[in-house]
């Protein structure tokens, strides 16, 4: 996705764009059953001084919302201190003010987008739910809301009836919901639909996607890049632009590496579910996109399916899908829906989201004047792609971004 709307954006700025994409076409990877929520209003890092303990009573539970899986790689432990690091008061706060500007704009954007060309992707503008099951987490995500109104963040505060009215579903949950904080300005919708059906839309416009192609590495010399070498399933071939734009998610910095660039990128592991729903499930799935606060997964209905999506496992570039972290996603949706208990097909997935210990993507230049990176994005990549990709097209093309970040 990132790399898709990086390609409109450059498109529609007046540049010829020419992306390269491994795979038979874009969004088979991250994007392709990620949880589906535009979240705005809830864009902020997961590092925070009340994670910390969390983790600790998460040690060594195989169904744990985040599991570390130590592995013989540096960038694993670099990665996992940096992140204790990003948990220090004061920390948080700081990447949530560079979340919220980004996050706030690239609505704008997807929404600017989606008037334009008409897209559709399952979406739904209902709001996103963020709900609590025990007082002690009610009280944090009511606390929370206040404090994120510094950043212009406005949430607001439900009791358990409203959450009910919000969601009807809810109402039959065998663990109570108590309360919540709502964000009606938020949406969801189906990530590689969206991928791939702007891809076409990218196509009519000049774009050239070339698929099945890996990048091998980068040439430079001096303080620019000279080509990328890249190789399809029978011979490589060198080709040449006037700029690049990384956008490899997770194996971004594997690229960079060689070029002395190094970007505090990790492969954080997420699993999802997705539920194909009847008549009589349908009418009893949620619509309103929901966060569980206590099982750390999100809730999204795309059409005739439901896809709840959560956990992070830091296990390197392994892809394989665990099955029990899957088993206990599903059992939080049974117990939340229990009218959905009967359902029978159920596809789990797992993807790599490319991770920074605070969330914050990593978008701009690099010290080679023509290379730029546009990566990172870790849990928001749905949420921040448009903003992102308007912003580094507009790098690109020498012109000031019309949102206030950090850039690299």
């Amino acid at each position: 996705m990132v790399g898709v709307t990086g390609a409109w954006y450059l498109a529609a700025a007046g540049h010829e764009v020419i992306v390269l994409e491994r795979r038979a076409e874009p969004g088979l990877e991250t994007s392709f059953a990620n949880g589906g929520q535009i979240s705005a209003g809830h864009a902020e890092p997961w590092a925070k001084p009340a994670v910390v303990p969390k983790i600790l009573r998460w040690l060594g539970r195989e169904d744990a919302p985040m599991l570390f899986r130590a592995r013989a790689d540096w960038a694993q432990w670099e990665w996992g201190l940096r992140f204790l690091f990003e948990c220090i008061p004061g920390r948080f706060q700081q990447g949530s003010r560079a979340l919220a500007g980004l996050a706030a704009y690239s609505r704008e954007c997807l929404q600017a987008l989606r008037k334009e060309t008409g897209i559709h992707y399952d979406e739904e503008t209902r709001g996103i739910l963020q709900f609590a099951t025990s007082p002690a987490d009610l009280e944090g995500l009511r606390s929370h809301a206040e404090a994120m109104r510094a950043f212009g963040v406005s949430r607001e505060v439900k009791s358990a009836k409203e959450c009910v009215a919000l969601e009807p579903a809810l109402a039959h949950s065998h663990q109570p919901v108590l309360g919540g904080v709502y964000e009606p300005r938020d949406e969801s919708g189906d990530a590689f639909k969206f991928t791939a059906r702007l891809a076409q839309l990218a196509a009519q416009k000049g774009v050239k996607f070339r698929p099945g192609l890996s990048v091998d590495a980068i040439e430079a010399t001096g303080d620019a890049v000279d080509a990328v070498r890249a190789r399809g399933s029978q011979v490589g071939e060198r080709i040449q632009a006037d700029a690049y734009l990384v956008s490899l998610g997770s194996y971004s910095p594997l690229l960079l590496r060689p070029l002395g660039i190094r970007i505090p990128v990790y492969p954080l592991k997420g699993y999802s579910i997705t539920l194909r729903l009847g008549p009589a499930e349908a009418a009893a799935a949620p619509r309103v996109s929901l966060t569980d606060e206590a099982a750390k997964i999100v809730i999204s209905r795309l059409g005739n399916r439901l896809r709840a999506a959560g956990t992070a496992e830091l296990t390197g570039y392994d892809t394989s899908i665990n099955e029990a972290r899957c088993a206990a996603i599903l059992r939080r949706i049974r117990t939340l829906f229990p009218a959905l208990g009967a359902i029978a097909t159920v596809d789990n997935w797992a993807g790599l989201r490319p991770a920074t210990p605070n969330n914050v993507p990593v978008i701009g230049r690099t010290r080679l004047r023509n290379l730029f990176l546009n990566t990172g994005h870790g849990t928001l990549g749905w949420t921040l792609a448009c903003g992102s990709g308007k912003a580094v097209a507009d790098l690109i093309s020498d012109r000031k971004p019309e949102v206030d970040f950090r850039f690299a």
